[in-house]
C-alpha cells in the first residue's frame, strides 16, 4: 500500500506542476520566419514571449519543424506567419493551429501583395510573398502586427505595444528615404536586377529597377532552371549589360557563377541577405541592418 500511496502521490505533484505551469505561462506570440520575427519583436517588446521558429541563415522554403515547435504552434496565443506560401515547410503545422482555434495573422495578406511576372516560371500569377524588400510594406506589417497583439494577446498593455509599433515603425520609414538616397546614385540606365531566384519584385516596384530575369525563374529556392531557362537569362544580359549577379548568402551561387562565366560580359556575382537573417556581422542581424546591407550590396554593384 505503501508503495502504490507513494506512486498515485507522485502522479498527482506531476500533474499539479503541470498545471501549474500552463498557469504561470505569460502570453506568447509564434512567428514562423526571423524577418517577422524581428519586426514582432520590435512591436512587441517585453509585453509578451515572442518565439521565432526559423533560424538565422536558412531557407523560408525549406525550413521545417521539430515536434516541439510544433507543439509551440499550437499553445500559441497569436501566430504571425507570412500568408502567402513561403513557409513551404510549416504551412501544414500552421493550418493545424489554424483549425484548432489558434488567432493567426498572414502579414502578407494585408499589404497588398503583387504577383510574381509570367517570367517566374510555376509560380507566374502566385501572390508574391516577398514584401519585406518594400520598407514600406513592411511599415503596414507592422500596424497590423500590433493591433492583432492588443486584439488576442491577453495581458499586454496595448498602450506600450502601440508605442512601440510607432517608433519602429519611424526607423522603418527613414531607411526607406536613406534606400531611396542611395538609389538616385544609380544611373537609371543601370537599374537592372537578375537575382538568384524571383524575390526583390518588390523592391523593383518600390525603387524604379527592372529584374531582367533570375537564374532559378521560380519564386521558390525548391525549383530548378533548365537549360533553355540559363539560355534566355544570359541572353538578357547580354541584351541590358547587366553588372551583377545577387546571389543569396543562404544558398549557393555556383549556377550564378557559371551563368557569369558563360555570359561574356564582365558579371560579377554579388551575395545579399534576401531571405533570412544572418549570424554574420555586419550583415543582417536585424531587418533594418539586413535593408541597409543589401542596399550598400547593390548600390556597389550597380553602379
Amino acid at each position: 500500500m505503501t508503495a502504490l500511496f507513494r506512486i498515485a502521490a507522485a502522479i498527482v505533484l506531476v500533474a499539479v506542476a503541470g498545471c501549474a505551469s500552463a498557469a504561470d505561462r505569460g502570453p506568447t506570440v509564434v512567428v514562423t520566419t526571423n524577418i517577422l520575427g524581428d519586426v514582432t519583436k520590435a512591436v512587441v517588446g517585453g509585453e509578451a514571449e515572442v518565439t521565432v521558429l526559423m533560424k538565422p541563415d536558412s531557407d523560408p522554403h525549406s525550413f521545417g519543424v521539430s515536434a516541439k515547435e510544433a507543439a509551440l504552434i499550437e499553445d500559441a496565443d497569436l501566430l504571425v506567419y507570412n500568408g502567402l506560401g513561403l513557409e513551404e515547410g510549416v504551412l501544414r503545422n500552421v493550418e493545424a493551429a489554424k483549425r484548432s482555434g489558434v488567432p493567426a495573422l498572414a502579414v502578407g495578406e494585408g499589404v497588398d501583395p503583387i504577383r510574381f511576372a509570367a517570367s517566374s516560371g510555376e509560380t507566374a500569377g502566385r501572390p508574391d510573398p516577398h514584401f519585406w524588400t518594400d520598407p514600406q510594406r513592411v511599415a503596414k506589417a507592422v500596424n497590423l502586427i500590433a493591433e492583432q497583439v492588443v486584439a488576442h494577446v491577453d495581458g499586454v498593455d496595448a498602450t506600450a505595444v502601440r508605442s512601440g509599433a510607432a517608433k519602429y515603425r519611424d526607423q522603418v520609414e527613414q531607411v526607406d528615404s536613406w534606400v531611396e538616397e542611395q538609389v538616385a546614385t544609380i544611373p537609371p540606365e543601370s537599374r537592372h536586377l537578375v537575382t538568384n531566384h524571383h524575390v526583390f519584385g518588390y523592391f523593383a516596384q518600390r525603387y524604379g529597377f527592372e529584374v531582367v530575369g533570375a537564374v532559378i525563374p521560380s519564386g521558390t529556392t525548391l525549383a530548378s532552371p533548365s537549360a533553355s531557362d540559363l539560355k534566355s537569362l544570359r541572353d538578357a544580359i547580354r541584351r541590358t549589360g547587366v553588372k551583377a549577379i545577387f546571389a543569396d548568402s543562404s544558398q549557393p551561387d555556383r549556377l550564378a557563377q557559371v551563368l557569369a562565366s558563360e555570359a561574356g560580359v564582365d558579371v560579377k556575382v554579388v551575395p545579399l541577405f534576401s531571405e533570412s537573417l544572418s549570424r554574420r556581422s555586419p550583415g543582417a542581424a536585424t531587418y533594418l541592418e539586413m535593408v541597409r546591407t543589401n542596399t550598400k550590396a547593390m548600390t556597389d554593384g550597380l553602379r
